[in-house]
């Protein structure tokens, strides 16, 4: 798995708070309500993610979290290394392989295992907040035109 799911609700966070940018604070309870994400386990992510500098936060009745960096300054694949979520897509691969390969330095599949993690790598760092936000738009500006000629 590329993706753990713990990385899925930091980025859903993340996308939250990036929609609001420059909006104020956004309470925790919010964001879990509309990323469908377990309020506690919400609270132990926003936490590592103001720890990694990514969102602060403000206290009291009218605090919450927000982005300290602006959505089209932010890649998705930043917020994935920081939860350490980029993983290589076989187990042969990496630092630490899981499966050591008996071919090693002869396997011929080797260069095709580094240019699926470069692809991989490539979509998660050349896509912003900004772009989701952007896409998601699209998505429903498409939905409603479509919506129109129904009616």
């Amino acid at each position: 798995m590329i993706v753990s799911k713990k990385s899925k609700y930091a980025m859903r966070a993340v996308f939250s708070l990036a929609k609001r940018f420059g909006e104020g604070p956004v309470k925790i309870a919010d964001i879990a309500e509309e990323q469908s994400i377990p309020p506690r386990f919400l609270e132990v992510i926003l936490s590592q993610l103001k720890q990694g500098g990514f969102v602060d936060s403000r206290r009291g009745s009218e605090g919450g979290y927000y982005m300290v960096t602006p959505p089209d300054q932010l890649s998705v694949g930043k917020i994935l290394r920081f939860f350490d979520a980029l993983k290589e897509p076989v187990e042969c691969m990496g630092d630490n392989p899981k499966e050591k390969c008996d071919l090693k330095a002869n396997c011929v599949f080797m260069p095709l295992w580094e240019d699926l993690s470069a692809a991989i790598s490539g979509v998660f760092d050349s896509t912003t907040f900004q772009d989701l936000i952007l896409k998601e738009k699209e998505k429903k500006d498409c939905g409603a035109k479509s919506l129109s000629y129904v009616i």
